[in-house]
């Protein structure tokens, strides 16, 4: 085991407690396949299960895992294209039996943040799926809550504003501007400190995954 990976399960141990703090259940997989192997093993057959924006779900191909194995109701995000069709999969999103995400940033003591510009992910998150299972590269580790925060808004917003081509001030070059752009991504901020009724789970991953 090489100095990075003896550090990143050490990382991943402290986390574990601190959620489970929190009755949060978590997991660590050194590697991404492992990681999917684990949500695939979170989710029984029979359930409805969709994701959020998220890229880290997309670039482990966890989308593609779920569809091929034929016991499970997708209710893929990815197709949708007007509107109204991704309204209307945005309210479906909230009767689902697992809802996947990821997390802009968490903190060392298991606070996981979040911000969203049209308010969905945060939304479900909170409320409605019956289990949400978050996908987190240890890259999105930050000392302290007010750390994790500033992660997600310097590092994972301007990031996303781009990936969007989102006319916001960040976009343009690379630095939060606190802004009120009718366009901005960081309308919603969202921190989950606690899961009183046990619906999250997190599943921690020892690569640098989404931003």
């Amino acid at each position: 085991m090489t100095p990075q990976e003896e550090r990143n399960q050490r990382l991943a141990q402290t986390l574990i407690r601190n959620l489970h703090r929190r009755h949060i259940e978590a997991f660590y997989c050194p590697t991404g396949a492992e990681a999917v192997q684990k949500v695939s093993e979170l989710i029984p057959d029979g359930s409805s299960v969709t994701w959020g924006g998220t890229m880290t779900v997309r670039d482990l191909a966890i989308p593609d895992m779920l569809r091929s194995r034929g016991t499970l109701e997708v209710l893929d995000r990815d197709l949708v294209e007007t509107p109204d069709e991704k309204q209307a999969m945005y309210l479906r999103a909230f009767s689902t039996d697992v809802y996947l995400t990821s997390a802009n940033a968490i903190s060392e003591d298991g606070v996981i943040v979040n911000i969203d510009g049209n308010g969905n992910r945060v939304a479900a998150i909170t409320w409605g799926p019956k289990e949400v299972i978050f996908v987190v590269g240890l890259n999105k580790v930050a000392q302290t809550v007010e750390a994790a925060l500033s992660r997600a808004r310097g590092t994972a917003s301007p990031v996303n504003a781009a990936r969007f081509d989102i006319k916001t001030p960040c976009q343009q070059n690379g630095v939060c501007h606190n802004c009120n752009s009718v366009e901005s991504i960081c309308n919603y901020v969202h921190f989950l400190r606690n899961s009183p009724r046990g619906r999250h789970v997190v599943v921690l991953v020892g690569e640098s995954l989404g931003y």
